[in-house]
């Protein structure tokens, strides 16, 4: 930096400054210094820089998602960068494939780098070992599933309250056979949304007597799923494709599709598609994905909002990096439906 310094005719400092990029330096200094930098080759060490910091930050933080080809984890990932960018912040980011032995590894792996914080969507089902990575400064929030035990902020999605009401959809347009295809059962958020579809087949209308005699008020506490139209451990869309294949080729096959998640959605479109049932059987997917609006008809979905999760953990997690060192919480954001045609397909009549 001396050497920068002497060759573009400024001080030790004027260079600094342009290194850390301090905005209140004239332009023509910042030309001068770039110049020299260049004709010397000079290169920051940032890892030199930060060992010389007195508050131990390294202006880096590490966002472990499940898949970061999966579009609801690309759009929390661009929130977290549009976020930090401004403030200087580089995105250290990871796919975890749902393995929490991987998710140890690199949560181990971005702490050593020294991140100033974490962002993780869990894959592990006991998050106690990041008690101790807290204790030493390092903050961490929790997206889309909220660890175990509850040791950090959480964003999640209101994925029981959405499912239900999705389904609950299905059923105003007269559909009492709707299948679920769902995400494997030890996901939290597969769970939740498995939890919702029960909840509103429970409050589905019976057919007893007084329905019949026109009351209308009559529900069917004992409405269960059928397991026969219940498929769990779906994660790819050749997967989906292959259970609602299956399920339409039957004798009594479900009128409406019940979806927990978009890589689901996207299979069962295809399948649907294919057989040419893509006009008689509804379908409402949990999460949105591209260019559902523009098939025929557009897909109905309950919208996640990935880039307000993904920003609102970033706030979050730049409070606690910031010294906030109120209660953690839990906050919840609100999935709303989107009515595109798929969801509207009423039942098909004998």
């Amino acid at each position: 930096m001396r050497e920068v310094a002497a060759l573009s005719g400024v001080s030790l400092k004027t260079v600094s400054r342009v290194v850390n990029e301090v905005p209140t330096v004239a332009p023509d200094l910042v030309a001068k210094v770039h110049a020299a930098m260049d004709r010397l080759g000079f290169r920051p060490n940032l890892a030199a820089s930060n060992l010389r910091r007195g508050d131990g930050r390294t202006d880096t933080i590490g966002l472990l998602v499940e898949d970061v080809g999966n579009p609801f984890s690309a759009a929390v990932h661009r929130a977290v960068e549009d976020y930090a960018g401004p403030r200087g912040v580089l995105v250290l980011s990871s796919s975890l494939d749902e393995d929490p032995d991987r998710e140890r590894r690199m949560v181990q792996t971005l702490i050593a780098r020294r991140v100033d914080g974490l962002i993780v969507v869990p894959a592990s089902s006991d998050h106690r070992y990041l008690v101790a990575e807290q204790e030493a400064g390092t903050a961490v929030v929790f997206v889309d599933r909220t660890p175990t035990p509850l040791i950090g902020d959480t964003v999640v999605t209101d994925n029981r309250e959405a499912s239900a009401k999705g389904v609950e959809h299905l059923i105003a347009g007269g559909h009492r056979r709707i299948a679920y295809l769902g995400d494997s059962e030890s996901l939290m958020t597969a769970r939740d949304r498995y939890a919702g579809y029960c909840d509103a087949l429970a409050k589905m209308p019976g057919a007893d007597a007084s329905e019949s005699a026109g009351t209308g008020t009559s529900t069917n506490p004992d409405a269960v799923p059928d397991p026969e139209l219940v498929v769990h451990g779906l994660r790819t869309p050749e997967a989906a494709d292959a259970a609602v294949t299956e399920l339409l080729g039957r004798k009594n096959p479900p009128t409406a599709l019940f979806t927990s998640q978009n890589l689901v959605t996207i299979g069962v479109v295809e399948a649907l598609h294919r057989m040419g049932e893509h006009k008689r059987v509804a379908l409402v997917g949990f999460d949105d994905f591209p260019l559902a609006q523009l098939l025929d008809p557009g897909v109905t979905v309950l919208a996640q909002q990935p880039a307000r999760i993904g920003r609102l953990a970033a706030e979050l997690l730049f409070a606690r990096i910031a010294g906030d060192r109120s209660a953690v919480a839990v906050h919840v954001i609100e999935s709303p439906l989107i009515k595109r045609g798929s969801g509207e397909i009423p039942a098909q009549r004998p």
